[in-house]
């Protein structure tokens, strides 16, 4: 399995590393996994473009040192504050019209493996009301959402991706209620968790670690390191 370690040095290149994990494994089949650290970022979905207060939004996620970005995977807007952790698994597919169900499971028990592995054992699917990037594929801890799930499959490849939270949840929560209001959806700042207020390593490193693990599994990891910021 091919594994990428690392981030690009900016924004706009890191974002082509996915993009480039996606089209290879179309191409060249066999599944791939990233994890990572993010730039400093509020990711936009396609849902948040087409709303009025999305300029509004995006100003306000600037002005508080986001910067605003579109994607492809998922719903609502997302915010990467530095530590928060993405993660990708891509794998082949020969029928885009089935497996989407499975492949959402299997990420689900991954990322709940991960979680105990940082000292989270308390998680359970699905979330709180009001939360961010609201959607039924995710993680939590009481009253707070530490992992978000989405999916976008392609004619040859499915790509299932998200985000997990490992500490600094207030700034993230901050950053979305102002971007939220704009957007004019509901949202509740105290939904947002992290594997440190659940009582496990805040560490960001060692989530990262635990999450490519899980991701990966079984498989021969195939290492690639990218040098970047």
């Amino acid at each position: 399995m091919r594994v990428v370690r690392g981030r690009g040095a900016t924004i706009e290149a890191d974002r082509a590393l996915t993009a480039e994990l996606r089209d290879h494994v179309a191409e060249h089949g066999g599944p791939a996994v990233r994890v990572w650290r993010p730039h400093q970022q509020v990711a936009f979905g396609r849902r948040d473009s087409g709303a009025l207060g999305y300029d509004r939004a995006r100003r306000l996620a600037r002005e508080q040192g986001y910067t605003p970005v579109g994607r492809s995977v998922g719903g609502r807007a997302v915010a990467y504050q530095g530590t928060t952790v993405a993660f990708a698994r891509v794998e082949p597919v020969e029928d885009p019209r089935t497996g989407l169900q499975d492949r959402y499971e299997a990420a689900t028990d991954a990322l709940d493996a991960a979680l105990e592995t940082v000292g989270v054992e308390s998680a359970s699917a699905g979330e709180p009301d009001d939360a961010f990037c609201p959607g039924s594929h995710s993680l939590s801890v009481g009253d707070g959402k530490i992992v978000g799930i989405a999916q976008r499959v392609t004619t040859d490849a499915a790509l299932v991706a998200g985000v997990a939270i490992p500490r600094d949840r207030w700034p993230i929560a901050e950053v979305l209620d102002d971007v939220y209001d704009a957007l004019e959806v509901s949202f509740d700042p105290c939904t947002v968790g992290s594997v440190q207020a659940a009582g496990g390593d805040g560490d960001p490193e060692a989530l990262v670690t635990a999450i490519e693990d899980a991701l990966v599994g079984q498989h021969e990891p195939e290492i690639e390191r990218v040098e970047g910021a």
